[in-house]
């Protein structure tokens, strides 16, 4: 493999900027740029060290550095590395990028650091999928969810799953080769045994799907309400900021407005919707189709209600909308002279949370985080002992892997010979194997780098 370098920190001014180079020319490379304060021969240099010194072009010092030293197979990639600590700032990178390149590296593509590392055996495909978790985690339990499958959590789960595959396919192989020994009905209860343990195994990982998945992109949470009940307010007193414009004029909201925040360790993705009435004009009713849509995907809907007014034909709307849906009922401007009440019987119906707040004084809101944090019972989950999925391409192989096992099942009770049921069963191994990226195909690795960040 060709020599690869990339700045690995993010663009912009800071103290500190990295350059990262690797591969089998990376010290002779460095040693054409980089002059250190005490010069030892490449062979004299121990991994994981530093070295204080300049990157020189032609006699001329380009920046003061330390160099840190990885020797193969001990780094990242398994190959001979260096990391250019310079200082930071977009020029000087730049320019000690572009002598590197002069002097013989090529520039990496986007997460081939990674990509070596996973094709040089380092981690398998799962964990290297992690790193990218990690990097774009926006709350601590997601990144601490990453970092447990980078350490091979799940990866161990697999390859358990697969050896209780494997221990069984080994006499199903050997009834197929030598079928004078008349050992099919004990292979077949072996098989359905073997099967039952597995499928266990996979609902329980397909199952912690839906708890990765908030993990990871948030509760879908839609803020409903009919125009000035008060959904811009909310969102701007849960964010903390002026994110959305409020007026004493109705309509102001016309698309929905989307944040990200945390509140209690649970990640929330807050959705400010247009308000839900008769449109006045074509662009209103877009949104308000928009607001409809939304809610019906939505995770959580805080329905609002202005509780210094009747319910109204947009409220029952709104209380149709919510039906056998997660959601909290808000009445808000309890500051004022509120005639809605929580124990109003239309509102009971609906049998959901009852909250009344002020979103302009602050009252309630507190209460609003616990009522969420009670339907979302994320706390209970322990990522120091639980395995917890959070991507979509592990839940969908997974839910392969299920399906070949219950058409596994149907070609053991139809009486077929062990020949077609071992397609079934190599079948799950195969959709097992692209979760690790033992049997997956190039196209898909490329997919799957091609989204992480250039420098790792």
């Amino acid at each position: 493999m060709s020599t690869i370098v990339s700045i690995s920190t993010a663009p912009g001014i800071g103290g500190i900027g990295i350059v990262r180079m690797s591969g089998k020319d990376c010290f002779e490379i460095l040693d054409k740029i980089f002059e250190p304060k005490v010069k030892n021969k490449e062979a004299k240099i121990k991994g994981y060290t530093m070295k204080y010194g300049h990157i020189v072009e032609n006699g001329n010092i380009i920046d003061e550095v330390l160099v840190s030293y990885f020797k193969e197979p001990k780094s990242y990639t398994t190959e001979n590395m260096c990391e250019i600590n310079s200082h930071g700032g977009n020029i000087v990178l730049r320019k000690i990028l572009e002598i590197c390149l002069k002097n013989g590296a090529e520039l990496a593509e986007p997460g081939e650091f990674t990509k070596r590392a996973f094709l040089n055996g380092r981690i398998d495909l799962l964990q290297a999928e992690s790193v990218i978790d990690i990097i774009e985690a926006k709350s601590e339990r997601e990144a601490k969810t990453g970092i447990k499958q980078l350490e091979g959590g799940i990866s161990k789960k697999i390859a358990e799953i697969k050896q209780n595959i494997l221990d069984v396919m080994v006499n199903i192989e050997v009834s197929i080769d030598y079928p004078e020994y008349d050992v099919e009905d004990v292979t077949n209860n072996q098989i359905l045994e073997m099967l039952k343990q597995v499928e266990e195994k996979l609902l329980k990982l397909e199952k912690s799907f839906d708890d990765g998945k908030i993990i990871k992109e948030g509760i879908k949470t839609a803020i409903l309400g009919k125009p000035n009940a008060g959904k811009s307010s909310l969102l701007n007193n849960i964010l903390k900021e002026e994110r959305a414009i409020v007026t004493e004029f109705e309509g102001t909201t016309r698309d929905a407005i989307e944040e990200f925040v945390t509140i209690k360790g649970l990640p929330l993705k807050l959705i400010d919707t247009a308000g839900i009435r008769q449109a006045k004009d074509e662009v209103e009713k877009i949104g308000i189709a928009k607001s409809k849509e939304i809610a019906k995907d939505a995770d959580l809907i805080l329905a609002i209600f202005d509780s210094t007014k009747e319910l109204s034909e947009e409220d029952f709307e709104i209380l149709e909308l919510i039906k056998n849906k997660k959601a909290i009922i808000l009445l808000n401007k309890v500051d004022l002279q509120p005639i809605l009440t929580e124990q109003n019987s239309k509102l009971k119906e609906i049998n959901c949370p009852i909250i009344s707040i002020s979103a302009t004084q602050d009252i309630g809101i507190e209460e609003l985080y616990k009522e969420i944090e009670k339907l979302f019972n994320l706390n209970e989950i322990n990522l120091d002992q639980d395995i917890v999925i959070t991507n979509v391409r592990h839940k969908n192989l997974i839910s392969k892997a299920i399906e070949n096992v219950e058409k596994t099942k149907e070609t053991i009770k139809n009486g077929m010979p062990l020949d077609v049921i071992a397609i079934f069963i190599k079948d799950m191994l195969e959709d097992l194997g692209q979760i690790t990226g033992e049997t997956v195909s190039e196209d898909i690795i490329n997919e799957i780098f091609s989204k992480f960040c250039l420098g790792k």
